[in-house]
């Protein structure tokens, strides 16, 4: 079982100090990776659910807050989670991520890509909320085009992307292309995952048996496509509180990575926290 922490800008606030201190807390303390999540843009009644998003949370840019945590960390894996593809065109995003990696010495290897829920934010942005799962599955392909294609160039025709004779350098850290996740509570995301992802990542509010009917389905969707289902990684929401047990319960469904986030903003707090996970997960 592999352990990853989320740190999440709207609940700690975008301070770079604070920020810093907190990827080496966690590198320090024997966690593989640090997530950050995404919004683009928020706007008064913007909804997900029954939940009102208040529009001056501060979201900040995850690929950049996550090249800050690079800078100030020299193990610990980078993660998204989730970042809205949709809303990113794959030609710069392919660029960004492969610098991110190179310069992390190959740590930008948990990316999370979702669709998002905000019909405002796509419109903000210019994309069609009904075509943006269509729009996402041509993304991922052109990313794995850009970064394994060599000097002679790619191309691509799609419904939304139209390419011909492209190069795009640096490729990633010593690899032809990098991992990607899928994340989404649907079984659009688990069909998704299967078809085209390397692992899958469904969102926290599901039940049990929900969370093992959408894994199986993309286990079953790889299998059909003619991909090895046993590759695929299964990341799921733990509890930073979690007794040991949980932990081997989860892992006994597949799940080979958990995702924890603190439950305080607090520093000192947050030590302690962390390292009493350590003390029963990594010691």
């Amino acid at each position: 079982m592999k352990f990853g922490i989320s740190y999440s800008t709207p609940h700690h606030g975008v301070d770079p100090d604070k920020l810093a201190a907190f990827a080496r807390l966690a590198e320090e303390c024997g966690f593989e990776s640090l997530y950050v999540p995404e919004h683009i843009v928020l706007y008064p009644g913007a909804r997900i659910g029954h939940f009102e998003l208040p529009p001056t949370l501060p979201y900040a840019d995850p690929l950049d807050a996550l090249t800050f945590v690079a800078a100030h960390t020299e193990r610990i894996l980078l993660g998204t989670g989730v970042l809205l593809l949709p809303y990113h065109h794959p030609v710069t995003l392919a660029k960004r991520l492969a610098t991110i990696d190179v310069l992390s010495k190959g740590r930008m290897r948990l990316l999370t890509v979702g669709l998002g829920a905000l019909p405002g934010e796509a419109a903000a942005v210019g994309v069609d909320f009904a075509g943006r799962g269509r729009r996402a599955d041509e993304a991922i392909d052109v990313l794995r085009l850009l970064w394994a294609g060599g000097e002679e160039g790619v191309g691509f025709t799609g419904e939304f992307f139209d390419l011909d004779g492209l190069c795009s350098y640096p490729k990633p850290h010593g690899a032809t292309t990098l991992p990607i996740h899928v994340g989404g509570s649907s079984r659009a995301a688990a069909r998704r995952a299967g078809l085209r992802g390397d692992g899958f990542y469904p969102g926290g509010r599901l039940r049990p048996e929900e969370l093992a009917a959408l894994w199986e389905l993309a286990r079953t969707t790889a299998a059909g496509a003619g991909r090895d289902p046993d590759a695929l990684e299964y990341t799921r929401f733990g509890a930073i509180d979690m007794p040991e047990g949980r932990a081997e319960e989860l892992a006994a469904q597949g799940v080979t990575r958990l995702v924890v986030s603190p439950s305080t903003t607090e520093p000192d707090e947050q030590r302690a926290e962390l390292s009493a996970f350590a003390e029963r997960f990594f010691l």
